[in-house]
This record gives C-alpha cells, structure tokens and sequence, in this order.
C-alpha cells in the first residue's frame, strides 16, 4: 500500500485581507469618506465620530506584519512562519468580528446561560424613531432597558412567586439587509423564572398583543424623559392603525439543544455586514466613471448597486463607541447576579449549558482554538510533518519587524498613514479587543489577550 503523503491534509494559511475587495473598497475610498461627509450625509447621519477614523487605520493595519507579528515554530522539524496581529475592532474587520462571534457563542453556554429552555425575543420599532438612535447612541442601552421591563414584568406575572426573577441577555443590532440604520434587539430569554430555592418555573403562554403594547408605552416613555419627544408626537403616534412596534418570540430551545443555542448566541451578535454579498467594482471599471458596490439581500433575491461613498457611509454608522456595550445581561444572568452567586458559592446549583472544562494551557491558546473553529484548520499543526508548533516569541519592535521582513522579502512601502496618537484612557472594564500587544521579544505571552 503506498504511504500517504505527509501534505494530504489542510493546511492553515495566514489570511490576507489586502487581496478582498472590502480591503480595497476601504482603502480607496476612506480618505475621501471623511472629507466629504459634512457636505454629503451628516444631514442623513449626523456628525462625523472621530473614532470611526481609528477602527478604519486599525482595519487597514490587520493581519499586516509590518504592525508586529508572532513566530510560530515546529517543535519537531523547525518549520516556522510569522502570525500577524489582529485589529480586533468590531463589526468593521470580518475577521476579528467572526472570531468574537464564535467566543461570544461558546462563553455565552459555558457561563451565563443556565440548563433551562430558552426562547428568543426581538424587539423593533417604528422607521419614525429611528433617528433619535442614530444620532444618539446613548439611547440604545435605554431600549435595551425598556425591553427588559416588558420582559421582566411579563415573566414575572406568570409565576406565582414573588421571589421569581427571569434571566436575559440583550444584544442591540443597529443595521437591516442593506446596512440601513434600523435599531432593534435580540434578547436569549429564559422561558420562566428562577426562584431562590434553586429551582425553576416554566412561563405559560405568551399574548403578544399586550407585550407590543407594553413595549410601546415603555419606549415613547423613555424618550419623553430623554426630550426627544412631546406629547403631541405620542397623541399622533398612539392614533395610527399599525404601530410600528413589534415583538417577536420564537419557539422554545431546550437546553439540550447546545448547537441550537449556540447558533442563536451567534447570531444576535453577527456582523452587521457579509463579504461575500458584496462586489467591488472599481471607477475605472464603471460606465459612470464612479466606483461602486453591488449588494445582495440575505435570502440572495434582491440585490442594489450602491457608489462606494454610499455603501461605506452606511457601514461605519454601525461601528460601536469605543467601549460600547452591544450586549447587556438582565436579572439572573446579569453580572451583579453572577458575581453574589459565585461568591456564595451557588452558581452552579442550576449548571450551565456546557461545562467550562478549558485548562489555562487551553485558554493562552485560545487565538489556535477559534481559527480552527472558523477555518476547520489548526494553526499550530506543522504543514511539513503535523507535529505541533508553538509560538515563541513576539516581535513589536520596529527595527527588528524591519530586519526580518527585508530579509524574508515581505517588507512593502505602505501607502496610507497611521492616525494620530490617542491618549491612553483605562476604563473600570477592560476589554479584550482593547488589549496591547506585549512587549519586544517577551516568550509565550499570554495569547488571548491579541489573537
């Protein structure tokens, strides 16, 4: 029998964002994004942030060796190549979005949801509202809250106990088909009540007509408060036939159904935009001399043609704030719940979905871990002999990062600069895609911290 060759397997490839078409979308028309966006779309989508500028330098940065990288070497044979770093910036880089999907899914099931059923929840409103949130994100943690008081108050009524507490976790989406500003929620919502014995409550039947209503009062309410509206806007808006408010359930996710409720996690964080619905077409190859962008909707049906300006206008109205949240957890699930119960040493009473069985070897691996999850390929099994690699050392010195690329052939002129300086600021959370890299030539740093 011939012995099977040692390259008859997949074999990880470093990604190479510079060759899509969203990359060169981006790089080509950004600049110009910003220089005309006071004249051409503040009308349609307020000020220009500052910020958005920085997501797109860090974008255009990723996965680009020349910023430092990682070397990954075979222990058995000595093969070696170099890993990039990440951006790590939500809904703008695809990559580091799907990786943040994909721990999002998995830590969701391993610490907060609990073995009990669980139904899905969107909340929406009317196309009339939707500027108050665009030009105000403040306002969507406070849509968030008006979801959870329906959601609270309704659970609760439906259980006979007055110590009963549901458990949510609400992710706010800001886009539609076709990156459109239209606000609205997805909610991971226990089907019932946990109650201080430990115990659990199943709700009964759902009459969403009240919930509509109930969702209507607490949002017009809400932006009553916040001055976005008076009492003439709620008169008319309380006379129309359809209210434009709509809350959606969806059937009922045993909690042995793990893939189901991962896919859901998943998806209630998902980009707000796919690559590959998109073509790039560039000026010169345009009747009308304008480059463009050609979108087709989710269900593959409908598709738009968009200039570049236009398509990139919408897409950056949905980059969070820095240290935005976009996902917030509700009573039993919320982070004070979590964090008494721990310390009381009763959280596992109810246990989660999936037990968190990851060594600490595991989680400084983490980076490995979801590549292969997303791609199906290890990134630490060598493609010349499958022994195991393993990264050991960091390089984020310039002059070093310099040296070997020259030496490699892989050093380039790039042709866009670097954003200004940002004064560092700490905030009471850290958060992951927040990060630095580790210092020049530190061993086997901690890895989730820049995969």
């Amino acid at each position: 029998m011939a012995q099977s060759s040692p390259y008859d397997f997949d074999i990880y490839q470093p990604r190479n964002p510079k060759a899509s078409a969203y990359y060169k979308c981006v790089e080509s028309h950004f600049e110009e994004l910003e220089q005309v966006w006071d004249d051409m779309y503040k009308s349609r989508y307020g000020y220009w942030r500052t910020y958005v500028m920085t997501v797109i330098y860090k974008y255009l940065d990723c996965g680009d060796l020349h910023f430092g990288f990682a070397r990954v070497r075979c222990e058995e044979c000595g093969h070696e190549y170099l890993l990039a770093f990440s951006c790590k910036r939500r809904h703008f880089c695809p990559s580091c979005h799907q990786k943040r999907v994909i721990e999002y899914g998995e830590w969701l099931l391993t610490n907060v949801l609990k073995d009990v059923p669980y139904k899905q929840w969107v909340f929406s409103i009317p196309k009339r509202l939707r500027i108050y949130f665009l030009y105000d994100r403040k306002l969507l943690a406070k849509l968030s809250i008006c979801a959870w008081n329906v959601i609270t108050a309704y659970l609760k009524s439906t259980v006979p106990y007055d110590d009963a507490v549901p458990g949510a976790s609400i992710a706010v989406q800001t886009y539609g088909d076709f990156l459109n500003f239209n606000p609205h929620l997805h909610a991971i919502v226990s089907d019932g009540c946990f109650l201080k014995d430990g115990c659990f409550q199943t709700a009964s039947v759902f009459m969403l007509e009240d919930l509509e209503e109930a969702f209507q009062y607490e949002v017009l309410k809400m932006l009553k408060k916040e001055g976005k509206i008076n009492d003439a806007i709620i008169e008319n808006m309380l006379s129309w036939h359809h209210s434009g408010f709509n809350v959606y359930i969806g059937d009922r996710i045993e909690p042995d159904d793990k893939a189901g409720l991962g896919n859901l996690a998943r998806y209630i964080i998902r980009a707000c935009f796919s690559q590959e619905r998109m073509v790039y077409v560039p000026a010169k190859k345009s009747d009308a001399g304008v480059a463009k962008v050609i979108y087709t909707s989710k269900d593959r049906k409908i598709r738009k043609v968009f200039t570049a300006l236009d398509w990139l206008a919408r897409l950056v109205t949905h980059i969070p704030n820095r240290y935005e949240h976009t996902v917030r957890y509700y009573g039993f699930f919320s982070n004070k719940s979590r964090g008494m119960r721990k310390k009381a040493d009763a959280d596992d009473v109810i246990p989660t979905i999936m037990p968190n069985d990851m060594s600490s070897s595991e989680a400084k691996q983490n980076w490995a871990r979801l590549i292969q999850k997303i791609y199906e390929v290890d990134p630490l099994v060598c493609p010349k002999c499958q022994g195991q690699m393993k990264i050991i050392s960091i390089i984020d010195d310039f002059e070093i990062i310099e040296m070997i690329l020259k030496h490699l052939n892989l050093w380039d002129i790039r042709n866009h600069d670097p954003p200004e300086v940002e004064p560092v600021y700490i905030p009471e959370l850290t958060y992951v895609e927040d990060s630095n890299y580790g210092n020049s030539g530190s061993q086997i740093p901690v890895f989730d911290e820049w995969y």
